[in-house]
């Protein structure tokens, strides 16, 4: 079989047509993509993008005190601390949320999407932590609803709110992948490597660390994020929880630290 870096059609081809005999078309997501609404990607990309008005920038995931722990001072130190929060932290927690968001959505199941989000929000380790969940949460369905003329996520935002429940990012963006018929697994997958990239950033920021060490961490969590994203479709009934705990105390101890660029 061709090399994927082989750019030729017919390697492609040769490359697609071979999936099936080691993966099935629905765990690459190839099937689902075809079959998508033709704006898919374009919603896809623009809705998992650093520019998306949700103030991710805006927060660290504890990394913030854990540089100034010196827990991390170099890009290796941050690419296993980023891993470590895919695979048992809010990755693998945040990734099984919007499974269930996205299948729930679809299946216009109201309540049960209330019932997801109560779940969710219930679950922020810390005080910060929950604040960075809810907040881009509420803003991501405001900027789809505002912005992509999604009128479930304006009435998603308002049952919400009139149930008391918080929004959460991971809710409110595998249910509005779901209403709009982006493929699941490319969805998961864009969040993920969102959330990693957004970590990323805030690393480089922070070490500091230069850009191109940055592109090295990003290409680094590629498998971590794709296995990730795979296990959270195959099993999207497992209990969610995670074991990332010196994660969950560098976040609680950045509620008390003196000088800081970033909200978490």
């Amino acid at each position: 079989m061709p090399s994927i870096t082989d750019q030729t059609p017919s390697a492609l081809s040769a490359v697609f047509d071979g999936w099936p005999r080691a993966l099935s078309a629905d765990d690459v997501g190839w099937a689902a993509f075809q079959a998508a609404p033709g704006d898919a990607l374009h919603r896809l990309l623009a809705w998992t993008s650093p520019s998306f008005p949700i103030g991710a920038f805006s927060y660290s995931h504890g990394i913030e005190q854990a540089v100034e722990d010196g827990a991390i001072a170099t890009v290796s130190d941050l690419t296993r601390w980023i891993e470590g929060l895919l695979r048992f932290g809010a990755g693998r927690t945040d990734a099984g949320f919007a499974v269930r968001a996205a299948r729930t959505a679809a299946a216009h199941d109201d309540q049960g999407l209330l019932s997801l989000a109560r779940t969710a929000a219930a679950l922020a380790p810390a005080a910060e932590r929950a604040l960075e969940a809810r907040q881009q949460g509420g803003a991501f369905l405001d900027a789809v609803a505002r912005g992509w003329g999604l009128d479930q996520a304006a009435n998603f935002a308002t049952r919400l709110a009139v149930a008391g429940i918080p929004p959460t990012l991971a809710v409110a963006a595998g249910a509005c992948g779901g209403w709009a018929g982006l493929p699941e697994a490319m969805l998961i997958e864009g969040l993920l490597h969102g959330f990693a990239a957004n970590l990323v950033s805030a690393g480089v920021r922070l070490v500091p660390l230069g850009q191109t060490d940055g592109q090295r961490a990003v290409a680094a969590l590629g498998p971590a994020i794709a296995a990730i994203a795979a296990d959270a479709r195959r099993h999207p009934q497992a209990p969610p929880g995670g074991c990332a705990v010196l994660a969950d105390i560098t976040a609680l101890r950045h509620e008390t630290l003196y000088s800081r660029l970033f909200r978490s």
